[in-house]
C-alpha cells in the first residue's frame, strides 16, 4: 500500500501510528478531514489478518465519518481509530490509559467514542488521559446508552420517506418490514406501533421476535422471506449489504429506510433502487441519531437539546431527496454530495481547523 498516494487521492489530513511496548498497545487514528471542526469517530478493536488491512479500515471508516458528521449538520470532521487486538482478551487497564495519551497529544484534533470491540468502561478508562473522548458513563456527564436516540432519528427520517413515496409523513398503516430486531429496532418498532404502523418482523433471535409480536402485534417471518413481503416500507436494521443482487428483484416495497450500517451492498445496487423508483433513505443519514447524541456531550449532555437535533434528520433527508431531483442522481450519491457542498462552503470560508483554545473542547473543559 502506498499510504502517501492513498492520502492524497482521498484528501487524508493525518495517519497517526501509536504503539506504547509495556502494555502491547498497537493503534491507527486516522483524521480525515477537519474543515468543520475536530474530527470525531469511535475506537474499533479487532483482531486483522495485517496491518494494512488495519490502515485501510482505519482510513475507510474515518472518511465515512467525514461524510456522516457533515450530512448531519455537525461542525466536526471525521476520524477513526482501530486497536489491533483481541477484544476478548487484549483489553487492559494500561492499553486504554496509553491510547488515551496518544489521544491528548493530538491536542483536539480528534475526539473518540466507543466503536465495534470497544465499550463505555473502556471509553471510562481513555478519559482518565484525556477529555478528548465521548460516549462515556453516564456519571461523567455523558448521554447513555444511543440506541433510543438512534431509533428516534431513524424513525424521523422513515417519515420523510414516506412524505415522498406517499405524499404523506404519517405511518399510520403503513406496512414496515423491519430486518433484524435489536436494540434500535426494537425502540423504532415501538415508535412506528404507536403510529398505527403494521409491522413485519424477522430476526435470528427468535426472542426478539417474539417480543415485538407480543407488545406490538407484529408479524413474524423467516430471515429469509422478509425481502418478499408485501410492504410499504423495508427497514434494514441488522446487517449490511441486504440491498444485493439477490434481495433487489424479491423487494416489493416503495421505501427502504433502516438503521443497518452499509445497506447497499454495491454503489450499483443505490442505482438499481434509483431507477425501480423506491425511495432510499441513505444509511449514514438516516441512523445519525447516535453520532448526533454523543457530540452533544462535547457542549454539556441535554437531552432535549439533543434530541431536537435528532429530528433534523427528517430535514436532512429532504435535502438529500431534493439535491437528488436537482441533479438528476440516486439519494445516496445525492447524500454525499449534500456533505461534500456543506465541506466546501466552510472551506473557502475558512482555513483548516487547527487547535488554538477556542473551540467546543476547551468550552468543555472549563464549564
Amino acid at each position: 500500500m502506498e499510504i502517501f498516494k492513498y492520502l492524497e487521492k482521498y484528501d487524508y489530513e493525518q495517519l497517526v501510528f501509536c504503539q506504547d511496548k509495556p502494555s502491547g498497545l498497537k493503534a491507527i487514528i486516522a483524521i480525515h478531514d477537519t474543515t468543520l471542526g475536530p474530527a470525531l469517530g469511535g475506537t474499533r478493536m479487532w483482531t486483522y489478518a495485517s496491518e494494512e488491512a488495519a490502515i485501510e479500515d482505519a482510513l475507510r471508516l474515518a472518511r465515512g465519518m467525514t461524510y456522516k458528521n457533515a450530512a448531519a449538520g455537525l461542525n466536526l470532521g471525521g476520524g477513526k481509530t482501530v486497536i489491533i487486538g483481541d477484544p476478548r482478551k487484549d483489553k487492559s487497564e494500561e492499553l486504554f490509559r496509553a491510547f488515551g495519551r496518544y489521544i491528548q497529544g493530538l491536542n483536539g484534533r480528534y475526539i473518540t467514542a466507543e466503536d465495534v470491540g470497544t465499550t463505555v468502561a473502556d471509553m471510562d478508562i481513555i478519559h482518565e488521559e484525556t477529555d478528548y473522548v465521548t460516549g462515556i458513563s453516564p456519571a461523567f456527564g455523558s448521554s447513555g446508552n444511543p440506541s433510543p436516540v438512534t431509533a428516534y432519528g431513524v424513525y424521523r427520517g422513515m417519515k420523510a420517506a414516506a412524505k415522498e413515496a406517499f405524499g404523506s409523513d404519517s405511518l399510520e398503516g403503513k406496512v414496515v418490514a423491519v430486518q433484524g430486531v435489536g436494540n434500535v429496532a426494537y425502540t423504532l418498532c415501538r415508535y412506528l406501533h404507536e403510529e398505527g404502523a403494521e409491522l413485519i418482523v424477522t430476526d435470528i433471535n427468535k426472542e426478539a421476535v417474539s417480543r415485538a409480536v407480543e407488545e406490538f402485534g407484529a408479524r413474524a417471518v423467516d430471515p429469509n422471506e422478509i425481502y418478499g413481503v408485501e410492504c410499504d416500507i423495508y427497514a434494514p436494521c441488522a446487517l449490511g449489504a441486504t440491498i444485493n443482487d439477490e434481495t433487489i428483484p424479491l423487494l416489493k416495497s416503495k421505501v427502504i429506510a433502516g438503521s443497518a450500517n452499509n445497506q447497499l451492498k454495491d454503489a450499483h445496487h443505490g442505482d438499481l433502487i434509483h431507477e425501480m423508483g423506491i425511495v432510499y433513505a441513505p444509511d449514514y443519514v438516516i441512523n445519525a441519531g447516535g453520532v448526533i447524541n454523543v457530540a452533544d456531550e462535547l457542549y454539556g449532555y441535554n437531552h432535549d437539546r439533543a434530541m431536537k437535533k435528532v429530528e433534523q434528520i427528517y430535514t436532512s433527508i429532504e435535502k438529500v431527496i431534493e439535491i437528488s431531483k436537482r441533479d438528476g442522481i440516486p439519494t445516496y450519491l445525492a447524500a454525499d454530495r449534500l456533505a461534500e457542498e456543506r465541506i466546501e462552503k466552510v472551506r473557502n470560508s475558512r482555513s483548516q481547523f487547527l487547535q488554538n483554545g477556542h473551540n467546543i473542547l476547551s468550552r468543555r473543559r472549563t464549564r
